[in-house]
C-alpha cells in the first residue's frame, strides 16, 4: 500500500508545468526547521520532516536561506535512508552559504536563530547559481533535487534575468534538475518572469489567501495560459488564520493585522464554526480550488504540526459552507471555491 493509499490524503497530486515532477496538494515548508524565529531541537525536526513524508506530505521545500544551511542539512538527515522516489525535493539559489571567518564581526539574520558562524550573500550569476546547487547537494546528502528555484530576485530582477534564469533553464535541458522556477512574494514580478521564461512552477507567497487575492489579477491568469504551475506559501497570512479564532494581536503578512482584514477573518471563522469545520482548513482548501495552484507549501516544526497539516485536506467541507463565505463578502466573486456557490 502507498503512503498516500494508506493515509486518506486527499487531492492526489499535480504536475509542476510541462516538466514530469508531480507533488502532493499540501507541501512541507522547510524554513520553520532551519530555526525561523525560534530553535527547534534536532531530534523534532527531523522527526517533524519523517512524520510529513508518513502522512502523505512528500514535497519539501527548502533553501540555503533558511537557517544559512540549516534547513538543509536537517532536510537531508531526515531523508537518509528514504527510497529516492519517495519524495520530492525542492530548493533554490540566489544566496550563497559562507562561513564567517574567526575574528570577523558577527553576521545574524534576525528571522533565523542560528549561532552568527555562517552568513548568506546575493549571487545571481551563472557561476553562482552552479555553485550554490553543487552546495546545496553537499548539505543535503543528495545527487539531485527535482525542483530548483531563483530565490527572492525581487530587487535584483536584471542580475536574475541575465544570469540565473538562463541557467536554470540550462540545468534542466542537461537534466540536472527536473522543474525550475522562481520563488518572490510579489506576484506582479512573477507574472513578468513568467511571461518571459519558460518556468514549470513560481513559488508566490502572500499573495493569494482566503482574505486577499492579488496573484488573481496577473500572476494565475499568466500561470494558466502560459502551463507554468503556482506553489502556495503564506497561504494563513503568517499567523491569522492558522487558528480557529483570529485574534486581535495576530499577524497578516508579517505585519500588525489591519482591521478590516481582521474583521473578514473573523467571519470566516464564524462560518467554520457553524459548519463544524477548522478555519485552517477552509485556508487551504479555499486556495486550492484555482486551477493554477498545483499545491500549497506550510510551514511545519513539529510532528505533530505535520499531522495536522497532512489533515487539512480530509476536513469534508460542506457546499453551504462555501457559499456562506461567498454570500459574507469573505472572498472575491470571482474567486474560485471548491464547490460552487
Amino acid at each position: 500500500m502507498s503512503l498516500r493509499e494508506s493515509t486518506g490524503l486527499r487531492g492526489g497530486t499535480r504536475r509542476l508545468g510541462r516538466s514530469d515532477v508531480e507533488v502532493p496538494r499540501v507541501g512541507f515548508g522547510g524554513a520553520p526547521v532551519g530555526n525561523l524565529y525560534a530553535a527547534v531541537e534536532e531530534d523534532v525536526a527531523l522527526e517533524a520532516v519523517r512524520t510529513a513524508l508518513a502522512a502523505g506530505i512528500t514535497y519539501v521545500d527548502t533553501a540555503p536561506h533558511y537557517g544559512t544551511g540549516l534547513s538543509e542539512e536537517r532536510v537531508g538527515r531526515a531523508l537518509r535512508g528514504v527510497p529516492r522516489g519517495g519524495f520530492v525535493l525542492g530548493t533554490k539559489v540566489g544566496r550563497l552559504v559562507e562561513p564567517v571567518e574567526e575574528g570577523a564581526p558577527a553576521v545574524r539574520d534576525g528571522a533565523f536563530d542560528v549561532p552568527p558562524t555562517r552568513r548568506w550573500v546575493w549571487d545571481f550569476s551563472a557561476a553562482g547559481v552552479r555553485r550554490s546547487l553543487e552546495e546545496s547537494l553537499e548539505r543535503l546528502g543528495l545527487d539531485r533535487v527535482d525542483v530548483l528555484l531563483v530565490h527572492d530576485p525581487d530587487e535584483h530582477l536584471d542580475a536574475a534575468r541575465a544570469g540565473a534564469l538562463p541557467e536554470l533553464l540550462r540545468l534542466r535541458e542537461e537534466g540536472l534538475v527536473r522543474a525550475v522556477g522562481a520563488g518572490m512574494n510579489s506576484s506582479a514580478r512573477l507574472t513578468a518572469l513568467v511571461e518571459e521564461f519558460d518556468l514549470d512552477v513560481v513559488l508566490c507567497a502572500g499573495q493569494y489567501d482566503l482574505l486577499e487575492q492579488p496573484a488573481l489579477d496577473d500572476l494565475l491568469p499568466a500561470a494558466l495560459r502560459r502551463g507554468t504551475s503556482v506553489v502556495l506559501g503564506g497561504v494563513f497570512g503568517s499567523g491569522l488564520l492558522a487558528v480557529d479564532e483570529p485574534r486581535e494581536d495576530a499577524t497578516y503578512r508579517y505585519a500588525p493585522v489591519p482591521a478590516d482584514v481582521l474583521a473578514r477573518a473573523r467571519t470566516a471563522a464564524r462560518t467554520a464554526r457553524e459548519h463544524g469545520v477548522p478555519l485552517p482548513a477552509l485556508a487551504v482548501q479555499a486556495v486550492l480550488a484555482h486551477p493554477a495552484v498545483a499545491s500549497a507549501v506550510l510551514g511545519v516544526r513539529s510532528p505533530q504540526e505535520a499531522r495536522a497539516a497532512a489533515a487539512l485536506l480530509d476536513v469534508e467541507v460542506p457546499a453551504a459552507a462555501w457559499r456562506a463565505l461567498r454570500e459574507a463578502g469573505t472572498v472575491r466573486e470571482d474567486v474560485p471555491l471548491p464547490a460552487p456557490g
